[in-house]
């Protein structure tokens, strides 16, 4: 079963100062990271309870144009930076990748992966991905191994106490996509995933697609005079604050929203 936006990677050439930025400008303070050896890329993140959003860069040209992770990472990067990819938690990826392939889904078959944290603890996953990524493609999905570091019961009691510089505790709601052709698109997650988008009470063409309590919102780019697209990958990461006030920013190659509950 998918139940949640697990994580945004996004894509930027020094993840630490994309941590200093995030907290100066919205409140948003980052822990731990570590290097994908076999991906050439590290990484910083923010948690925010069990989503969290992954600041990517790369250490190794080579083995980043070779791996999965690093295409897409390396291709935003040339954009400037920005989302270039996301995630979805399963709970049950092998199962739950079988069942979407009876139904015609593109998803390759899991794949493990590590990430070795500073501290000398690894951490886990599974990963199953469809034939290309990218902020409006079909997302990865991944499932975490509950028994290596960050994800034990342990683990994710300790971060839902942690608050944010912005006040309290912090939750992703909704992240918002940009896409020539929302109705394209959506159909990808329904043949894909098995996400159904319905049409978005924010209006305007938007299309929205539920994922346990976030939401996914396709809508569509904008376009110049002539015709051609001009915000094809225009992304909003919008944000809930237990305390503080409305924050918005800017930065990183999106735009972020931070609403207190």
């Amino acid at each position: 079963m998918l139940t949640a936006i697990d994580h945004l990677v996004i894509a930027t050439g020094d993840p630490d100062a994309g941590a200093g930025l995030l907290e100066r400008e919205l409140g948003l303070r980052a822990s731990g990271g570590g290097r994908h050896e076999r991906l050439g890329t590290f990484n910083r993140l923010v948690w925010l309870g069990d989503s969290y959003l992954e600041l990517v860069g790369v250490f190794d040209e080579r083995l980043a144009a070779e791996s999965w992770l690093g295409r897409p990472v390396a291709t935003a990067l040339r954009g400037g930076g920005g989302l270039a990819t996301f995630a979805l938690a399963s709970d049950a990826l092998a199962a739950d990748v079988a069942e979407l392939r009876g139904n015609g889904s593109r998803l390759a078959d899991p794949t493990p992966g590590e990430r070795l944290r500073p501290d000398g603890r690894t951490v886990r996953w599974q990963v199953s991905l469809p034939p290309d990524l990218g902020p409006d493609r079909t997302p990865f999905l991944i499932e975490h191994d509950a028994s290596a570091a960050e994800w034990t019961p342990e683990d994710r009691a300790e971060r839902a106490a942690v608050g944010h510089p912005t006040g309290g505790a912090v939750r992703l709601t909704t992240l918002e996509i940009a896409t020539p052709d929302p109705g394209a698109l959506g159909y990808q997650y329904l043949r894909d995933l098995g996400l159904r988008v319905r049409p978005s009470l924010a209006g305007g063409g938007a299309r929205d697609a539920s994922v346990g309590r976030q939401t996914l919102r396709l809508r569509p780019a904008r376009s110049s005079r002539s015709g051609s697209s001009v915000d094809s990958t225009g992304v909003v990461v919008r944000l809930r604050s237990t305390g503080g006030t409305h924050r918005r920013a800017d930065l990183l190659g999106c735009s972020w929203l931070v609403d207190p509950a």
